[in-house]
């Protein structure tokens, strides 16, 4: 699978971390750093960018999950 870093970053720290949900900022701000240049928005381009990648159906998502008003979580 070709991963870019970032891509490779977040679903890493999403799968160490898996069932806990994650806020686009807290993400944002443990994948880029407090010093990105940028905002959360980066971390849905990402997320997307991963759930074709990963997914069997990126539509209907099994392992990259949104939580709605949350943010996201890893469900193995």
């Amino acid at each position: 699978m070709d991963l870019k870093k970032k891509e490779f970053d977040l679903l890493h720290f999403l799968v160490v971390n898996a069932d806990i949900v994650f806020s686009k900022d807290s993400l944002y701000e443990r994948i880029w750093g407090f010093d990105a240049i940028g905002d959360n928005a980066t971390v849905a381009v990402h997320i997307n960018r991963l759930r074709d990648k990963i997914e069997q159906d990126p539509g209907d998502p099994k392992f990259i999950q949104t939580v709605w008003g949350a943010g996201y979580r890893f469900q193995p």
